[in-house]
């Protein structure tokens, strides 16, 4: 492994594996023991052969991440949001890798405040300066910041290794002294109590799954703290969040397909538990507190759920009464409750949207809803912050492809403002396209993809092109504006973002044909979209690339398993790579709660063969592949990083690539997490290294990009 010039070779330790009948020999199967001293010198060789492979492309990187920094306006500041007497927001600064979080004094009759980048507002306080926070360490993320209803004191959940374990802290606003620090190593959620005597946070198990939730109270010692939930069910995970009027903890105990919630009186934050619904196999569903009322939404009637309410003193199934069902086509995802109207998202023609309900008196407590438009086709629109339960509006966030991050408040009658939008130096709207294309799938399922592109960019069939997907757990990837996609677009790559089935972009229906043994759809859509652009002369033959992070990592890893010849390059991020392997072993984080999507391979034959024939690591061809860059971390605990070690190694035992012309390559973060570097520079500079590796492969000539030709 000294030689940075040669694929680092791992040691090969066959070991059987046998399940149903069928047996599996992995060369590889060692690098399960993280403590293996052989492990992180391996990956350190990975680091050094991907630096000494890639070293051409640093100029390349250098011109991307300066495109990237000039199109985000460094010295920012966010939204105001009110919460009692303080305006909240935070501030970004030219050459700081965080945020800093910030308050300034509401006044009476005077407009929401425009604060300006540098400029302090009148007795404006700093709560959180991310740089200062994690001066000496190599990560830092600030995973939660709640106030108390005094606004003297905060709470604040920190990681410094990207594990996603947190360290609880109080502070005192005005003086900045810590008050407590007996909590440590827990989960992201956390709740003050009405009066702020308590916080309610939680804890994960070996697995990391969230099965607990704690009550600490203010000055006591952590082994003093008391249990408030137990989940025994390996199942199911332990989430929850205060209302939104801070009177009540909402709790949801939910794993893929079933929820029970309790709610408990945060006035009396001692007391017991108020059980909604017993959980039912099937049932799926959620509560939000609306004053004395509770809304649920739930799939008990519609596939695609439905909203209902019920009073707060009687919350059962029996009490339910429809406020809102889904039409053909819309997939209903929960409400928003305000003192005056409620904010409703669903999804309605496979993007997300929003519609407005008012208030009555009678038997019908909610009107009829009210659309909210968009100014594109394309545009979606999700919540933004909305903290404050007497707001007479609601914050939305629209974006599209092509349209920069647009903050507004939308009133119950329909009128609404702009408070906010992106401001991204030298972009032009009108030097590009975007559209929604629906692609006949190989099973005659028209699926939904979305183009953007230059303007003067034809289907001649010469074009670089570039697909993005994901297709898992029932999460949407929508439409939204990057400034790093500029950077591809101004070369003339095609941009295309698939939704293949297992996401939940079309409705219920969309995921449930893409899990289970039903779980090929996910990759026969994606390569039948990567195939449709070829067709179409979108894209050359030989000029598309591919990305795909975490259960997107299994996408790409499967679907070049399926057609290498389709994709000239691939970036996998934190892939989940060795799926069956981790999935036949109940004892690795996350594993039990994931039957449920992949099915259980331990006991099930049917779930072992299919998971089998698709996971990524087991199905490696002798034949030419894409160039791979895969990258990981090695604090990830949402996959572990010696699935890509696994796969980086397998695929060059097995393929025909000419490693010159078609690298296999992986690069690790040896302190982060998941997500990657959390400073933003550092983030930036990541990015600009995958996409200047996937231009290089794809043509792509990375020399300052110039406007469109006339």
């Amino acid at each position: 492994m000294n030689n940075p010039t040669i694929p680092p070779r791992a040691d090969r330790e066959p070991k059987e594996r046998v399940f149903h009948g069928d047996v599996f020999v992995d060369d590889f199967a060692w690098m399960r023991d993280h403590d293996d001293p052989r492990l992180l010198p391996l990956v350190e060789a990975e680091n050094a052969y991907t630096a000494a492979r890639t070293g051409h492309l640093q100029e390349a990187t250098d011109t991307i991440f300066a495109e990237i920094r000039s199109r985000v306006v460094e010295d920012d500041v966010s939204v105001p949001v009110r919460l009692g007497d303080w305006w909240y927001f935070s501030r970004t600064s030219q050459g700081a890798q965080y945020e800093v979080h910030v308050r300034a004094p509401f006044v009476a009759d005077e407009s929401r405040p425009q604060p300006q980048p540098g400029v302090a507002l009148p007795g404006e306080q700093v709560l959180v300066d991310g740089n200062a926070e994690a001066e000496g360490a190599e990560f830092f993320e600030l995973a939660a910041l709640e106030i108390d209803r005094s606004g003297t004191r905060m709470a604040v959940l920190v990681d410094r290794t990207g594990g996603e374990r947190y360290d609880l802290e109080v502070r005192d606003i005005a003086t900045g002294a810590v008050l407590d620090a007996a909590v440590t190593q827990v989960g992201h959620d956390l709740a003050w109590s009405f009066e702020g005597t308590h916080l309610f946070y939680g804890r994960r198990d070996d697995a990391w799954r969230a099965h607990q939730i704690w009550r600490h109270e203010l000055g006591t010692p952590a082994d003093a703290d008391v249990l408030v939930l137990d989940e025994p069910d390996e199942l199911f995970n332990l989430g929850f969040e205060a209302s939104r009027d801070d009177r009540w903890l909402v709790i949801h105990s939910g794993s893929q397909l079933t929820t029970e919630a309790h709610l408990l009186d945060l006035t009396a934050p001692t007391g017991d538990l108020v059980l909604v619904e017993p959980r039912r196999h099937g049932l799926d569903y959620s509560v939000e507190v609306d004053d004395d009322r509770i809304l649920v939404t739930h799939n008990e009637t519609h596939a695609d759920f439905e909203l209902a309410w019920a009073p707060l003193a009687t919350p059962g199934r029996a009490h339910w009464r429809t406020v809102h069902a889904p039409a053909p086509g819309e997939r209903v995802l929960g409400p928003v409750p305000f003192a005056g109207f409620v904010a409703l998202f669903m999804r309605r023609g496979g993007l997300a949207t929003a519609t407005l309900l008012s208030k009555t008196d009678g038997d019908r407590p909610y009107g009829a809803p009210r659309d909210i438009p968009t100014a594109s086709a394309l545009a979606v629109l999700k919540p933004g912050s909305n903290p404050s339960y007497d707001a007479d509006a609601v914050q939305l966030v629209a974006t599209s492809l092509l349209t920069p991050r647009t903050v507004l408040d939308v009133r119950p009658d329909g009128s609404s403002t702009v408070l906010k939008t992106q401001q991204v130096p030298g972009f032009d709207a009108d030097r590009y396209v975007e559209e929604r294309v629906w692609v006949p799938g190989r099973d005659g399922t028209r699926l939904p993809l979305d183009i953007a592109r230059r303007v003067d960019v034809e289907p001649d069939g010469s074009n670089p092109g570039y697909l993005y997907g994901y297709g898992s757990y029932e999460v949407s990837i929508d439409p939204a504006f990057s400034v790093l996609r500029l950077s591809m677009l101004d070369r003339g790559v095609v941009y295309a973002l698939a939704h293949p089935r297992g996401g939940g972009e079309m409705g219920r229906a969309w995921y449930d044909q893409g899990k289970l043994l039903d779980k090929h759809h996910t990759f026969d859509d994606f390569v039948d979209c990567g195939r449709w652009l070829v067709e179409q002369g979108w894209v050359s033959s030989d000029r598309l690339a591919a990305e795909g992070g975490s259960a997107g990592g299994l996408l790409i890893g499967a679907s070049i398993n399926q057609a290498p010849e389709l994709f000239r390059a691939v970036h996998a991020a934190v892939p989940f790579v060795d799926a069956l392997t981790t999935i036949l072993d109940p004892t690795l984080p996350l594993t039990v709660g994931e039957w449920e999507e992949w099915g259980n391979p331990i006991d099930d034959p049917q779930v072992y063969a299919a998971m089998k024939a698709y996971s990524p690591y087991e199905n490696i061809a002798a034949v030419q592949y894409p160039a791979v860059l895969a990258t990981t971390s090695v604090n990830d605990t949402r996959v572990s990083f010696v699935e890509p070690v696994k796969w980086v190694q397998q695929l060059r035992e097995t393929v025909t690539n000419d490693p010159a012309a078609r690298p296999i390559v992986l690069r690790t973060e040896i302190v982060a997490g998941h997500a990657g570097s959390s400073g933003r520079y550092d983030a930036w500079k990541q990015d600009a290294f995958e996409i200047a590796f996937l231009l290089d492969q794809i043509g792509v000539a990375v020399r300052p990009s110039a406007p469109p030709r006339p």
